[in-house]
């Protein structure tokens, strides 16, 4: 007979245990709800934000943990009066936890609609099969929600110097497939509302697109508030015309370029694409990215966690009333004229730093110019939920993003 300890055995031992305990329901049930009340109750605070961001993405868990705590509540409700508030709790929290999912197939189709109305229904027919087949196949697999994303292994160079503005030495990444080529690039700039980040931010992200047959650049700037506009986006001009002089070593195809950026990212993105002296770019990606800062600054959202007046005026160095020039020339709004590239715009319906209602705003500008424009709004998102990348508003965001940059920069639209 064999003495030694049977792990599987033991583990399910101590599982017994864990839900044979009578705290355990009520523990269960008090978090479960508590996170999926984040989903629906904004964050009033900037420390407390990240539950904001993160509970609509993990609700596959949430629906998980909530519906488990109900089957151990109901098991035991006849135990105490508390086990009944228990039981309300959790139905509550696997309500709420469930929304994303129930809104995901009308935003879907929304989406997939207006991706087929902007580009045309057959916008994807002239990137070749080799192209399509890396591409994720459903807006949402939720399997991949528990598992995350799988993501082939790519070349990664990092800390490339390319300026050094009053000796702030900037750097930039760059991400490739394996085969050294010559690839569609997408120059990626990070958020943090113009005081925070670096290029290493979003790698996932850069490493996914790299795998897809992209050389993905992710660059730097000068930061507030010892740094003010515009001295963010000549760091970002700065480092397009080093990508361009740099186009061979980099292995990018100066003739298919997009710009992304998230949040502040976006709002140089924006700029530095849409402005008359633009380094031609065939794509535009702003996720989340403030456009029109002079009535985002007298119209914050509420609740407001990161004090939207207090970031503008440490970005610009003042009022709209005391600037209101410097104001104009900081918004992309500003700049939204005929024939520019097709934007891709992509906003949380319930994002508290940078209200979706701009996002529209935008989106009907460049319309009412003549520009294509592509609005992808995820109802149930807020700011930066593509921090969670294997999350349920990211996947759906993703799934839409590589099909635009494949149509803007692996095809030849008209």
């Amino acid at each position: 007979m064999s003495l030694e300890p049977n792990p599987g055995k033991t583990r399910l031992t101590l599982l017994g245990v864990f839900l044979a305990s009578p705290f355990i329901p009520l523990f269960l049930s008090a978090v479960g709800l508590f996170l999926s009340l984040s989903i629906v109750v904004p964050a009033p605070t900037l420390a407390i934000l990240p539950l904001g961001v993160g509970a609509p993405e993990v609700s596959p868990w949430l629906v998980c943990v909530n519906a488990i705590a109900l089957i151990l509540v109901i098991l035991r409700r006849h135990e105490g009066w508390l086990y009944n508030v228990a039981l309300v709790c959790s139905l509550l929290g696997l309500l709420l936890s469930v929304l994303p999912l129930i809104h995901f197939p009308a935003a879907n189709a929304r989406i997939a609609a207006e991706m087929q109305t902007v580009l045309g229904t057959d916008y994807l027919t002239k990137v070749s099969q080799s192209e399509l087949l890396p591409m994720r196949t459903q807006p949402l697999v939720l399997a991949d929600a528990f598992r995350g994303i799988s993501i082939e292994e790519v070349r990664i160079d990092r800390g490339i110097l390319f300026a050094k503005p009053d000796g702030v030495k900037l750097k930039l990444n760059v991400y490739r497939p394996l085969p050294i080529g010559k690839y569609p690039t997408i120059i990626v700039i990070y958020g943090g509302a113009w005081r925070t980040g670096t290029p290493d931010n979003n790698e996932t992200f850069n490493r996914y697109m790299a795998a897809q047959g992209y050389s993905v650049v992710a660059i730097d700037y000068r930061h507030a508030p010892q740094y003010r506009f515009p001295a963010q986006l000549e760091d970002v001009q700065a480092a397009l015309s080093y990508i361009q002089i740099h186009a061979k070593e980099l292995e990018v195809d100066t003739e298919r370029m997009a710009l992304m950026g998230r949040s502040a990212g976006a709002h140089l993105a924006m700029i530095a694409a849409y402005r008359l002296d633009a380094v031609p770019v065939r794509a535009v990606v702003n996720y989340y990215g403030p456009v029109n800062l002079t009535e985002g600054y007298y119209d914050p959202p509420f609740p407001d966690p990161i004090d939207t007046r207090a970031v503008l005026r440490t970005f610009l160095g003042g009022t709209p009333d005391e600037l209101a020039e410097v104001y104009r020339q900081a918004s992309p709004i500003s700049y939204v004229q005929p024939e520019l590239p097709p934007t891709l715009l992509v906003y949380a319906g319930r994002d508290h730093l940078v209200q979706a209602k701009f996002g529209r705003q935008i989106y009907e500008q460049l319309q009412a110019t003549g520009n294509r424009a592509v609005l992808l709004e995820i109802p149930w998102a807020e700011h930066s939920f593509d921090a969670v990348f294997n999350g349920v508003s990211n996947q759906l965001a993703l799934y839409y993003t590589e099909r635009f940059l494949a149509w803007a920069l692996k095809s030849s639209y008209d």
